[in-house]
């Protein structure tokens, strides 16, 4: 049986990857004992006793026990050391992908099952995203082990022993608070970019879910840069939202998608939550087009004026936030520049046609 070595502890590739899998078999299953003895399983498989590290805490050994499983966080710090700046020029051979990938698995699967180890888990966050920022990323890039660095992630709190605004969170390093935000990022870009639709269901889910978390817990200064870099901006209200060549762009055009409705979900409900959970900006931001759907579903207020023209809205607070961005007056439907809209040469419409009109973009909308 092929092994990997990490440190002076050998473990057995095979043997965690069943564990896992037995682990995710028995997740639903009533008794703690059969739980605890997979996680003994592990224990009884070290191989270099002299020099392995315990998979569990020294003050309860004894299968069957309450003990807490250290050994993932173990093992992603020994793999961290790979992606050091000192080991960086060295190439890793597939084991270790392999052996990193089951190790992350695992740890998912506790994480996800055994909620009380949340918080030991939790201590292998910077290790795992030190990996994640200095791993080379491959085209496309949601594969392993990418994708099993930002489901381990998926579990583990944010802020369990770092407030939100100290500079110890291992998300927001005072070295360079945007440095694992932009990373994130860009494995979306590169996602978005490179798969179908379909693909993105089931692989971006998670990414958009990590984001969404990392954005409740960010710093003051940390969510204007996230806004930033995943909301429309000004130059993009040239034209109607969404029709841009961005990343702000193709996420509101995946918003609408009809085979994605987990996709649609999750970036609805990150861009509704980028705009600071209020429907007004909400609108503002991503225009009415792409934001009644979400608003509606969730039943959440919809800005009376988002609908009405112009001229009705001048004299209004609520008016004047959807329908000016930058001091420039847009299309509260289409989140355009009003200046920047082509120019109507035809006859102006009536009451009843635009109601007609509204009534026909509401049916769509709701599809």
């Amino acid at each position: 049986m092929a092994t990997q070595a990490l440190g002076g502890t050998e473990l057995s590739y095979h043997l965690v990857s069943s564990v896992n899998a037995k682990i995710q078999s028995e997740a639903s299953a009533e008794p703690d004992q059969e739980r605890n003895d997979l996680l003994g399983e592990l224990k009884s498989h070290i191989t270099s006793i002299e020099d392995a590290d315990p998979l569990f805490t020294k003050e309860v050994r004894h299968r069957g026990s309450t003990a807490t499983p250290t050994d993932p966080v173990v093992n992603i710090i020994k793999h961290s050391k790979h992606y050091s700046k000192s080991n960086r020029k060295d190439p890793l051979l597939p084991v270790d992908t392999q052996s990193l990938s089951e190790t992350l698995k695992l740890l998912f699967n506790l994480s996800q099952y055994y909620p009380k180890y949340v918080i030991n888990l939790a201590k292998s966050t910077p290790y795992i995203l030190k990996i994640l920022c200095r791993t080379h990323l491959s085209t496309p890039v949601l594969q392993p082990p990418v994708t099993y660095l930002i489901n381990a992630l998926l579990n583990l709190s944010i802020d369990a022993e770092h407030p939100k605004e100290s500079s110890s969170n291992p998300y927001f390093p005072k070295a360079d608070q945007y440095c694992n935000i932009d990373r994130l990022i860009s494995i979306l870009d590169n996602a978005v970019l490179n798969y179908s639709e379909e693909q993105l269901e089931i692989l971006a889910t998670p990414l958009i879910t990590l984001l969404r978390k990392v954005f409740e817990f960010a710093p003051a200064l940390v969510k204007p840069h996230m806004q930033t870099a995943l909301l429309p901006s000004t130059a993009e209200r040239s034209q109607p939202l969404g029709r841009a060549n961005t990343l702000a762009s193709r996420l509101l055009r995946l918003s609408n998608s009809a085979v994605a409705p987990s996709l649609r979900e999750s970036i609805s409900s990150l861009l509704f939550e980028l705009s600071d959970k209020d429907a007004t900006s909400f609108v503002r931001n991503v225009g009415y087009g792409f934001a009644s759907g979400f608003l509606m579903t969730h039943d959440l207020h919809v800005p009376e004026n988002a609908m009405e023209g112009y001229s009705t809205c001048n004299g209004g607070d609520l008016g004047e936030k959807v329908t000016t961005v930058d001091g420039k007056e847009i299309n509260p439907v289409t989140g355009q520049i009003k200046d920047m809209e082509p120019k109507d040469v035809g006859e102006e419409m009536t009451e009843e046609e635009k109601e007609r009109e509204a009534e026909r973009l509401f049916v769509l909308f709701e599809r």
